[in-house]
Order: structure tokens, then sequence, then C-alpha cells
């Protein structure tokens, strides 16, 4: 039983890795669909007969929202860590489906990379942690405990995670946690996210009057909904792109001279942000590098707007209400009742008498921040090193993952982010996609790690 002999069959069984990661692929779990939910069962199941195929016990636990897997190993005995791996199964809507080349939901290789929604984030990931896992079982014993814990609701929120660790808490109880839904920022260049962002989501309404009015006979007499929407979310920001919103910045942790210093190895020029997102020049709060404002520093961003008559053609209305979905990432110690009440207090300040305005609180997830020096993060970085060539970069993700914080909370675990995500997979976006010479370097990585946890 050595690293060489599990690396040896893991590589002998390439294939075979890809094809069950295309079975999966093929099942929509979409979680936010509700015409989905025989499929999300459907999705749970597979990978709870996955599991059980690997030797490890499984359930397909219920939840108020889509069920939850459980998988539990415990043969490595009493002496071996025990290590607990998070991934979820459920996947963005593949909308807008036209402009997808091949089917969202049948899994399509073009040159090195493996088309399909869910490719990347994150089944693609969970399978290659299967795969590594079938790799050490079939040529020897699990050096670690394992405990699986796939939900299917992290794209909306993971609003029934906190209860299920809350009333499992016995059965999670870990000495390591493996957080599979990760990134690296090049095919070549491995990195180890240690902070993540979290979320504050709301949905901004503006009321005028009572109806659509006619715009010729009461323009310049009633205040425009969509106007004052329009107004409110331009005072959001300042000429150097900072938020206004009042006390906003009060909490934020700042940043250091030596973690400034790391961030700064991070090889992300703007040049290649330009190139992947097609616009002429990027923007951002002054005073900090794009690296540094992409994982480190707060934002409010607008998500969508609504108001008024957008058909085809022209219709002279003042609209009655205008709509505006509003997100703020955040970053340690902002919380997101906190900006939901500087939201408020904007609210106040600004808006005019003329209308009338609420506010509803849709999502929310508190960020997280994990230590870069204990021996959990050593065994990773040693694993990304080997697999690669090359030692890991240490990154702050902008994107939040609201189970990160739940598992330091509820089970005083911090995690280790280990994917293997591209910036330019086109998570959430058409034809997402995974490059799969990593998706074998990851079988690889989770191989070596396991074994790196029991140096």
């Amino acid at each position: 039983m050595t690293v060489e002999t599990a690396l040896a069959y893991a590589e002998s069984h390439h294939s075979a890795a890809l094809d069950q990661l295309a079975e999966l692929l093929r099942i929509p779990t979409v979680s936010t669909a509700s015409e989905h939910a025989a499929d999300m069962v459907r999705g749970a199941e597979w990978i709870a007969d996955r599991l059980r195929k690997l030797g490890l016990t499984a359930e397909v636990a219920p939840t108020a929202g889509h069920p939850v897997v459980l998988g539990e190993y415990p043969g490595a005995g009493k002496g071996a860590p025990t290590l607990l791996v998070y991934g979820h199964y459920d996947v963005q809507p593949a909308d807008p489906v036209g402009e997808w080349i091949s089917p969202p939901f049948e899994p399509t290789i073009r040159g090195e990379d493996l088309f399909a929604r869910g490719a990347s984030d994150m089944k693609g990931q969970l399978v290659a942690h299967l795969a590594a896992v079938e790799a050490i079982g079939r040529t020897g014993s699990l050096p670690v405990n394992l405990i699986y814990l796939v939900e299917g609701e992290e794209e909306i929120g993971s609003p029934n995670m906190e209860s299920f660790i809350q009333s499992h808490r016995d059965r999670l109880a870990c000495d390591v946690v493996l957080n599979l839904d990760s990134m690296i920022l090049r095919p070549d260049l491995p990195s180890i996210v240690y902070g993540l962002r979290g979320l504050a989501y709301f949905e901004l309404r503006v009321y005028g009057p009572a109806h659509d009015l006619h715009s010729g006979q009461f323009g310049g007499a009633v205040h425009n909904p969509a106007q004052v929407l329009c107004e409110l979310i331009n005072g959001m920001h300042d000429r150097r792109g900072r938020v206004t919103l009042p006390g906003f910045y009060d909490k934020v942790r700042p940043l250091g001279p030596e973690e400034r210093e790391a961030l700064a190895l991070v090889p992300e020029r703007e040049e290649d942000l330009q190139r992947m997102t097609g616009v002429p020049r990027l923007w951002g709060e002054k005073g900090y590098t794009v690296v540094e404002r992409l994982g480190a520093r707060p934002t409010l961003e607008v998500n969508g707007l609504l108001s008024g008559f957008t058909g085809e053609g022209s219709k002279t209305v003042l609209p009655s209400t205008a709509m505006a979905k509003i997100s703020m990432r955040l970053v340690p110690d902002q919380t997101p009742d906190e900006v939901h009440a500087q939201l408020l207090a904007y609210l106040r300040r600004e808006a005019p008498a003329t209308v009338r305005w609420e506010v509803t609180s849709l999502a929310g997830g508190l960020p997280a921040i994990v230590r870069r020096n204990t021996e959990e993060m050593r065994a990773a970085a040693r694993a990304l090193t080997e697999t690669f060539g090359r030692p890991p970069v240490f990154v702050r993700e902008g994107g939040s993952i609201h189970v990160v914080s739940l598992m330091q909370s509820l089970l005083g675990r911090e995690s280790i982010l280990m994917g293997f995500s591209l910036p330019d997979d086109n998570l959430h976006a058409p034809n997402e996609k995974l490059h799969v010479p990593n998706f074998y370097r990851g079988i690889e990585a989770y191989i070596r790690f396991a074994y790196g946890l029991v140096r």
C-alpha cells in the first residue's frame, strides 16, 4: 500500500472516472427549479450508490428542501484522522440554453475540455475525489476515516445546511474538513483558497403612483420610481469606487503588510481579466490591486433591474414601480445583518418623500478566513506541489461558500479548500467546462493529500 500504487491505479482508470463523471452530469440537478425535484433525488441516489460501491455506508437524508448525501467510513480506526469531505451535487440553471454550443446536460469533449452544466461547479471535483478514494481502496486500505457531506442546495444559498449540521454534529465530528468547491488560477498554477467573501442579497422596490401613468400627462408632476431607483443606486458608490452606505467599512478587517505581500505573488494581470471578461477597462476601489479587490475587499453590485415598459417598440409610460436586486460581498468582520441595517440607513437618508420603498432580504452568509500555517494546510500544499511540480499560491476568493463559516462555527473546524476549477470555466454561464487534465491532476492531488495527513 503506497502512494505510487494508488497513483498508478488512478492513471490506468482515467477513462472510467471520466465516464462516471459523464453519468452524473447527465442528471439535471437544478436545485432552484421545482420541475427538477425528481432529478435532485436521482442525483443524490447516484452519489450514495457510488459511495456504497467504494465500501462506505451512505444514506440520502431528507431536509426541508433537497436531500443531503451522508457517507461514512470509520475503517481506518481510532488512531487515524477523520476527514470530512464537503461537496454539492446541485447546479445552476442552464439558461440561456440557446447560447450553449452543445446541450448543457449532454457532456461533450472539445479539445481538452469537457462541456456540461456542473462540470466544473462542482461535479468534476466530487467525482475526482471519489476516484481518488477508489484508487486508494483498490490498492490497499484507506489511511483516514472518511465522512462525506454532499448537499443539494449550495446554489440556492444552503438554506437547510445549518439545521442539518446542528442535528448531525456527532456524526460529523472530524479532525479535518476538505471542501472540494474551489479553484486554481491556471492549469499549470496550483492555488489554495484561504479566504471567502460572505454574501448579503436584497430586493429593493420603489413605489410611486398607484398604477402606470401616461408620461405626457403626468411627467414632470409625478416622481418617476425608475428615475428614483437609478439615482439611489448611483449614490451607493463614490468616485473612488467605495460603497457609501453609512458604516459600511467600519468592521472591515484591514490587510496587513504580510498578507499584501503574499497576495502580490498571485499573477493576476489586468490584461488577463480584460480578455476573460471582454470589458474595455477594469474598474474598482482605488488604492488596492486587482487581486486585493477581487477577494479581500467588500463590494456592492446591482444584479438586476426591472421597471416599466421593456417590450418591442415604444410605450410612453411613467411606471408605478421599480425593482433592483442588490448584493454585497462581505469580508471579515462584516455580517449580513449589519449590512442590512446600513442599507436601510442609506435609504432613509437618501430616498425622497415622493415615493415609498421597501427592502426584502433574500440571502446571507458570513465571510470566512482560514489559517495558512496548520499541519493540514501544509499537507494540502505538499500534495499540490508534488502533483503540479511547483508550490501553490495562496488566494482569497471573491465568491461565497456559506458552509465554510458554518463548519467553523458549528463544528469548530476550518476548511481546506482544494478544487480545480479555472477562472474561465464559465461557472453559472453558458458553455460551462472542466479542463480534463485538471480532473486527472485533481485525482492525484486528493490521493497525495489523504496520505499526507498521516505523515
